[in-house]
Formats: C-alpha cells, sequence, structure tokens
C-alpha cells in the first residue's frame, strides 16, 4: 500500500515536471511553470521520506540540510540580478553535479542502505548505473565551474587553446572509459575515484577551448548532463522521480542545445572542439586590416535627432545588452519615441545573451511587451523597411563577415542584415580596435560600414543621454 501510494505521488510530480518545463517555454507563463516544478518536486520529496521512514535522528539532518540549502538558495535567488542569472545557473549545474558523486560515492560506502547488495559484492547492473552517474556528474561540476568562472568575468571569456588538446581529450576520454569499466568489473574504490578524477580533468578541457559567443550551447549541455546524471543515480536508487526528473532535464537539455546550435548555424561538435574567437579569430578579412578604415562617430544628440526623425526603428539587442544593464534604459526610450510618433520593435538573433532565452527574460523584467519582439523569420524582412537601427551589445551579430569572409570565424552563422536600413547606430564601449572586440572575441567589422554611426560608450549610460535629448 506505501509503495503503492508514493508511486502515485512520484507519477502526479512527474505530471507536474512536465507541466513546468511547458509554462517555462513562455515569459508570460513562467511563473505558472515555476510554481507547477516546486509543488512536483514538493510531492516527489515527500514521497522518498514516506517510502524511507527515516528514523528521528536521520529526519534531524535532512530537516537541517533543507534549512541550510533552502536559506542559501533563497538568499542567493533574492540579491542575484537577472543579468547574473547565467551564471547562477552554471553554478546550479555543478550541484546537481556533485550531488550525483556524493550519492554515487555514499552508496559505494554503505550499499546496504539502498538495497543493491554489501560492501564489495554490488550487483554488476548498480555498478554500471553508478559509473555512468558519477562519471557524467563529474564532468558536469567541472565544466560547470569553468562555464560559470567565463560568465561571471572571473576568468577570460575567450578560448584557451591547449596544445594537442583533442589528443589529450581522446587519451582522458579513453583512460575514463577503461577506469569505469574495470570498476564495473571489480567495485574498486581506487578506480571509482581514479574515474571521478578523470572526468573533472576531462570537463576542465572540454570547456576552456569554447569561445564566450557559444556559451548558450555549453549552458544547456551541462543542464543536460546534469539531468543525466541524476537520471542514472535514479536507476541506482530505483526512485522513479530522479528517474523521470532526470531524463526530462536530460532530454530537453539535449533539445535546446540542438536547437541553439541550429538558430547559431553550427554544428554541435564544432562548438566541442572550440567556438568563434578560437585558433582562427582575428580581425576578419573584408578588405584588409581595421587600420585602413574609418569610423564614423556620434554623439547622443545625433543619434536621438535621427530617431526621432525616423518612421521607424528596431533596437537589434545582444548580450552586450544584458552585460550593461540597459534593458530598463532602453524601455525609457522606446516609451519617449512611441509619445513621438515613432514605430519602436526589438529584434533579438538565435540563443542572443548568455543562455537560451536571456534577452527575452530580461526585457520581460524591463516591462517591454513581447509584441514589440519580431519574430526571427520576420527580422530581414522587417528591416528592410525601416529607417534606422540601433545595435546595442549584437556587434557580432549583426557582422557582414558572417555572409562574406570565409576566413571568418563567424562565417554561416545567422547574421541580421541592419545594412538594409538607411542608418545603423552602434553602441560601442572602446575606439580601440586592438582591444575592442566583441563578445565573439573578433574586430567588430560593421563599424566600418558607411552608413553606420559608432556611438562610444557604456551601452546604458549611452541609451539613458539620448533619452534626455530625445525630450529636449
Amino acid at each position: 500500500m506505501a509503495e503503492t501510494f508514493a508511486a502515485v505521488l512520484y507519477l502526479v510530480s512527474g505530471v507536474l515536471f512536465i507541466l513546468a518545463l511547458r509554462g517555462l517555454s513562455h515569459t508570460s507563463t513562467s511563473r505558472r511553470g515555476n510554481l507547477y516544478g516546486i509543488v512536483g518536486m514538493g510531492l516527489a520529496i515527500a514521497a522518498t521520506l514516506f517510502l524511507a521512514r527515516p528514523s528521528f535522528g536521520a529526519l534531524l539532518i535532512i530537516i537541517l540540510g533543507f534549512a541550510i540549502g533552502g536559506g542559501a538558495g533563497s538568499v542567493i535567488a533574492k540579491r542575484i540580478a537577472m543579468t547574473a542569472v547565467p551564471q547562477l545557473v552554471s553554478a546550479f549545474h555543478s550541484l546537481i553535479g556533485s550531488a550525483a558523486v556524493m550519492v554515487a560515492a555514499a552508496v559505494l560506502y554503505a550499499p546496504e542502505a539502498v538495497g543493491i547488495g554489501t560492501m564489495g559484492a554490488i550487483r554488476v547492473e548498480a555498478l554500471v548505473e553508478m559509473s555512468i552517474g558519477v562519471a557524467i556528474g563529474a564532468l558536469t561540476v567541472a565544466g560547470s565551474v569553468v562555464a560559470f568562472l567565463k560568465l561571471d568575468g572571473r576568468m577570460s571569456g575567450k578560448p584557451l587553446m591547449l596544445p594537442q588538446r583533442h589528443l589529450v581529450n581522446i587519451a582522458l576520454g579513453t583512460a575514463l572509459v577503461l577506469c569505469l569499466v574495470g570498476f564495473t568489473a571489480t567495485g574498486s574504490h581506487a578506480l571509482f575515484w581514479l574515474g571521478v578524477i578523470l572526468a573533472l580533468a576531462l570537463g576542465v578541457l572540454l570547456i576552456v577551448p569554447i569561445g564566450a559567443a557559444d556559451m548558450p550551447v555549453v549552458l544547456s549541455m551541462l543542464n543536460s548532463c546534469s539531468g543525466w546524471a541524476a537520471a542514472s543515480i535514479g536507476f541506482m536508487l530505483q526512485n522513479l522521480a530522479l528517474i523521470i526528473a532526470g531524463a526530462l532535464v536530460g532530454s530537453s537539455g539535449a533539445i535546446l542545445s540542438h536547437i541553439t546550435c541550429k538558430g547559431m548555424n553550427r554544428s554541435f561538435v564544432s562548438v566541442i572542439l572550440g567556438g568563434p574567437g578560437g585558433e582562427t579569430a582575428g580581425a576578419g578579412g573584408t578588405g584588409g586590416g581595421s587600420e585602413d578604415r574609418t569610423v564614423k562617430q556620434g554623439s547622443a544628440e545625433d543619434a536621438a535627432f535621427l530617431l526621432k526623425n525616423a518612421t521607424r526603428v528596431i533596437v537589434v539587442l545582444g548580450p552586450g545588452t544584458a552585460m550593461a544593464q540597459a534593458r530598463h534604459a532602453l524601455r525609457e526610450m522606446a516609451d519617449i519615441l512611441k509619445k513621438q510618433g515613432v514605430a519602436v520593435s526589438c529584434a533579438i538573433r538565435p540563443a542572443a545573451g548568455r543562455l537560451p532565452g536571456h534577452m527575452n527574460v530580461l526585457l520581460a523584467e524591463a516591462g517591454i511587451p513581447s509584441d514589440d519582439v519580431i519574430a526571427i523569420e520576420d527580422i530581414d524582412s522587417e528591416l528592410a523597411r525601416t529607417d534606422v537601427s540601433f545595435v546595442i551589445g549584437a556587434n557580432d551579430v549583426t557582422d557582414p563577415a558572417a555572409r562574406d569572409d570565409h576566413a571568418s570565424p563567424l562565417f554561416r552563422m545567422p547574421t541580421l542584415n541592419v545594412n538594409q536600413t538607411g542608418i545603423c547606430l552602434l553602441v560601442k564601449r572602446s575606439t580601440d580596435t586592438s582591444t575592442g572586440t566583441g563578445y565573439a572575441g573578433i574586430d567588430d567589422t560593421p563599424i566600418y560600414e558607411p552608413d553606420t554611426m559608432m556611438l562610444v560608450g557604456d551601452a546604458r549610460t549611452m541609451v539613458e543621454a539620448i533619452a534626455r535629448a530625445l525630450t529636449h
């Protein structure tokens, strides 16, 4: 009877997890989706405790763990800025991987507690599940930590190209597989911990060569890995909730990685082998070096004059908008222009921001209506009938080198054709083209286009200045 009741609770929690994913697919339903996920996880925890029937002492330890983890999570959630959500997600992925490794280690030393055998005589299928869970979990921990450091600015976002890295990764991967096969055959504790170390090293070496422009793919991939690690541990523990939740996260993360790669017109393999700003990164080559090209610079007053005399304006948003926290100032500027009779829309390329859907969430948080965001399939036709395009932190995704320069790391990546508009206003932090490269780590060739006016300065400060100039 107890097992049947717990199974029903697990089933209900699984349905709620599915509804949570559905709700999180759009900003208008994300709050409800998040609530479904919370309730589903609460039911899963309740079912697990009901089945386990822990002693009073064990229950106190569990409650203490809830208090510590829940308290820390609440404080972090309240303090974290929306722009820092990608690194927060990455940090949380590392915790999921850590949990998988720790649970596997606990079961290895106390298999009787979960009924998979005795010390030194663990069932083979449980050892296989443990091996998969600990390998993916440890790899997720290391990869997520590196991604966090890159996103948080504590480590350069540029790819770190180690010599013979592919051969080293192949050797590490082979050694990891052999180690875990040996662990499955013998149950050796030494091989278990050696596998953890090899997986951690492989996780670091896989992520450090990936450029900042490919972080959306990396985060969705790590999200998928954390899910599969949880599912593997769920099989080992024979816990239905872990299996369902892990499989949902793993499969949805894998699908998201595919969608993100497709939106960026890149293969998953090319991202893992090193993204834009990697070995071939440089100034690109559409007609010589930047030293023989001129840049037209303007002021906030110049930009305000052009914007208020336009009929239609499209604001092109990218990672720099999030990094400069310019979204609230952007909404103020858009509201002023709309009152003056100017039609204002926003354009976001696929995987804009540092997390899939990141820019959409930031715009919703700033109160910018989703109806003002142009669908990706309509952007080119809309740009063709637009007077002014205003590019904020999206220099790389408006780069003509993606269309014309076979030597560019961005070649064949989707680009927004802002050169179709009458005038392009482009915000850039610096005029120093030797250090002022874009998010992908390459020279920003759009600033040299004849119809482009460059606005030098921090994005938020510049947009605020334009908003003030529009009212005078």
